[in-house]
């Protein structure tokens, strides 16, 4: 009972001055300036002429969500979902959403009291001469408590700053989302172009297989000439020798695939070596307007929660100038003896606030503090710098899509004058009524023709792809919470 009412007449005396701190503390303001977001004012509308199919609708966020979507392609819709699951950075990245949101609970723990429990038994025998030279034992249990109080809200503001260290993590962790995608449908794409041309390649190869066995068959009829022959044999060996390296294109491109998958080189061939054609583009394309990029992009938020995490590591600096007060009590029991430890005279208890103040550190804090502000500086152009990045390349991509869908109509044009021509040509060979020149010509126009608009399919395609990842789509394609516990593997 006696232990009982020292414990309460400690906890009384030692804790009323806590109630009274954390009454002042719950009053004073952080020091340091408080975050506010930048106001950066953009074009209401895109430099570049909307062209090709492009439109200044707003975009749809489910279709910009999945954006892979509007190609119509299986098979690159299962690579995507293959990609989020299995890539080696986005896990990475998803670990160093698991280590900010570590830190953010170390910060927070700064808020609240620290409780130890001790305890020791000591035995020990003095010295002759300079003591009794007796044996003896000491008992001791004891509970030592602490508390720094956060009366000029540096704590606050460290907290504040692991909070926007975790956001900056969770756009980072998105950014590489929307990078993984777009390299991965971009790879693909790549696949289906090697492919394509290959296509085209071993059409003209047939086609002028034939047209080889044609002049042979003239020469040894007396009606054609040798020179002929020639010419056609090195066009159709100089097609042929463009294959290898169309079909080492596609292999290598499948292997990168493979390794965006998290998997090993060689794990899609199966699906993939089948040829198909490269995905067609959709008619119209919403690109909104300039300003849905600073809520979106991922690389623009994180800029923007760096540069809030940076400003409230001013006020962690600040708080340095000031005084730092701290309540601590101990309350225990000692004895000679372990029976004796539950005695009434066992009890020791002490506690107290105390006060800390750096009056001289030759401008030390002072210095730290004028860092910090230069850092928070660096950062707000980093901002603005990811904002005209962002863009950038917005506007580059308006520009390459419009561009690639003009040269791809030329091209279609072109091909069905250049495959008139060299049917035309062909019969008149056929007939002696021009020469063989005529002949080569036409066929590598037209296996040029070709080629170039498989090349362009390709481009058009990949363009597209760089406009979806440039107005950041793709990371909201599974949902924020979801992606958030699919890539930590824990709740938020």
């Amino acid at each position: 009972m006696e232990f009982a009412r020292n414990v309460t007449s400690f906890a009384f005396v030692s804790w009323l001055p806590l109630g009274m701190a954390v009454i002042l503390a719950a009053g004073c303001a952080s020091v340091g300036p408080d975050y506010a977001a930048p106001r950066t004012s953009v074009s209401k509308d895109w430099h570049a002429t909307l062209q090709g199919g492009l439109t200044a609708r707003e975009t749809n966020p489910e279709v910009l969500a999945a954006w892979w979507t509007t190609l119509d392609d299986a098979a690159l819709s299962r690579l995507m979902e293959r990609a989020a699951a299995g890539n080696l950075d986005l896990k990475t990245a998803g670990a160093r959403v698991r280590e900010a949101r570590a830190r953010r609970g170390t910060a927070q723990a700064g808020r609240f009291p620290t409780l130890d429990v001790t305890g020791s038994a000591v035995r020990n025998r003095g010295s002759e001469e300079t003591g009794s030279g007796k044996t003896g034992s000491l008992y001791t249990v004891g509970m030592d408590a602490g508390w720094e109080l956060d009366i000029f809200g540096g704590v606050r503001r460290s907290v504040e700053a692991a909070e926007a260290d975790l956001g900056a993590m969770q756009e980072e962790r998105r950014d590489v989302l929307v990078s993984l995608l777009a390299e991965a449908a971009l790879n693909y794409v790549e696949v289906r172009t090697f492919q394509a041309r290959r296509a085209v390649a071993e059409a003209n190869l047939e086609a002028q297989d034939e047209t080889y066995r044609l002049t042979v068959w003239l020469f040894e009829a007396g009606l054609g000439d040798e020179l002929d022959v020639a010419q056609a044999r090195y066009n159709l060996e100089n097609t042929r020798s463009q294959i290898p390296n169309l079909r080492a294109g596609a292999e290598q491109g499948m292997n990168r695939i493979a390794v965006l998958l998290g998997e090993a080189p060689g794990a899609v061939h199966g699906e993939l070596a089948t040829y198909l054609p490269v995905p067609d583009i959709p008619p119209q394309v919403a690109v909104g307007v300039p300003a849905d990029l600073l809520r979106r992009r991922p690389d623009v938020l994180r800029a923007e929660r760096d540069l809030a995490a940076q400003t409230a590591r001013i006020g962690v600096a600040a708080a340095d100038l000031y005084p730092k007060l701290r309540l601590s009590g101990s309350i225990g029991l000692e004895a000679f003896s372990a029976g004796s430890l539950v005695s009434s005279g066992s009890t020791f208890l002490g506690g107290g606030p105390g006060l800390t103040w750096k009056i001289f550190d030759a401008g030390a804090v002072r210095r730290n503090i004028e860092v910090q502000s230069a850092l928070q500086e660096q950062y707000l152009i980093a901002y603005e710098a990811a904002v005209l990045n962002a863009l950038e390349e917005v506007e580059n991509a308006i520009v390459a899509y419009a561009e690639e869908r003009r040269l791809r109509e030329s091209l279609t044009e072109t091909i069905r004058a250049a495959q008139r021509a060299t049917d035309l040509v062909r019969e008149k060979y056929r007939a002696g009524l021009t020469d063989f020149i005529h002949v080569l010509d036409a066929q590598r126009s037209l296996f040029s023709f070709q080629d170039q608009l498989a090349q362009s399919d390709g481009r058009a395609a990949s363009n597209l792809i760089r406009l979806y990842k440039a107005l950041g789509g793709g990371w909201t394609s599974w949902g924020q919470e979801a992606q958030d516990q699919f890539a930590c593997g824990e709740e938020k």
